[in-house]
């Protein structure tokens, strides 16, 4: 297992060891856990915006002025 070092300021600090006393967890887990969440998130919305940059690149886009256009007579219909 690799050591890494951070340095945040006092009040993360603080929250992480409220969260580590609260959760009975080592403050490190606390850590560890906020980062494989982060991380997941991070690789979750890369993977869609790689996904959308190829279909735009196919050509599989929809303009925009027609799909304002049917979404307000949608709306004028509602009301």
């Amino acid at each position: 297992m690799a050591n890494i070092t951070i340095r945040t300021d006092d009040e993360i600090a603080e929250k992480i060891g409220f969260l580590a006393r609260a959760m009975d967890r080592p403050r490190n887990w606390i850590i560890e856990d906020a980062l494989k969440q982060y991380i997941a998130e991070q690789a979750w919305q890369i993977k869609g915006i790689k996904s959308a940059q190829k279909s735009v690149a196919a050509g599989n886009v929809i303009a925009f002025d027609p799909v304002i256009k049917k979404l307000r007579s949608k709306i004028r219909k509602k009301q």
